[in-house]
C-alpha cells in the first residue's frame, strides 16, 4: 500500500521539547534500506507558493497558500508499506514527528473502489 506523509510544522511545539532520535539523513537512509521509500523532498516556504483556482473559466493565481494557517507543509514522503500500522511506525521515527506534525494518508488510486 502506498502512503503519503505530509511533513508539517507545528506552531504549538516547543523547540527541543523532544530531544534525541534520528536526523533527517538517518531517517531517509533507514526508510530506503527497508525498501519503503518511493519519493520525498522538502518544499519551499509558503511565501513562495501560489494558489490556483479557476472561476468563470478564468485562472486566478494568488500568492502564498490559500488557507490562513499557522502551520505549513514543509515536505513530503511517499512510502510503500504493508499496512497503516507500518506507515505510522515509519512516520513516528521521522525527526519532524518530534518538532512538527506528520499526517499519514493512504493513497487512493483513481478508479479504485471505495474502501
Amino acid at each position: 500500500m502506498e502512503f503519503m506523509l505530509f511533513i508539517a510544522t507545528d506552531p504549538e511545539a516547543r523547540p527541543g521539547a523532544e530531544p534525541g532520535g534520528l536526523t533527517i539523513d538517518e531517517w531517509v537512509a533507514e526508510v530506503a534500506a527497508r525498501g519503503a521509500s518511493i519519493a520525498g523532498d522538502r518544499l519551499r516556504p509558503p511565501e513562495d507558493a501560489r494558489t490556483v483556482r479557476v472561476r468563470g473559466g478564468d485562472a486566478i493565481v494568488t500568492d502564498g497558500p490559500f488557507t490562513e494557517s499557522k502551520e505549513w507543509i514543509a515536505g513530503y514522503d511517499v512510502i510503500e508499506c504493508a499496512d497503516l500500522d507500518e506507515a505510522i511506525g515509519i512516520a513516528s521515527r521521522h525527526p519532524m514527528a518530534r518538532a512538527g506534525r506528520i499526517e499519514v494518508r493512504r493513497a487512493w488510486p483513481l478508479g479504485a473502489a471505495d474502501e
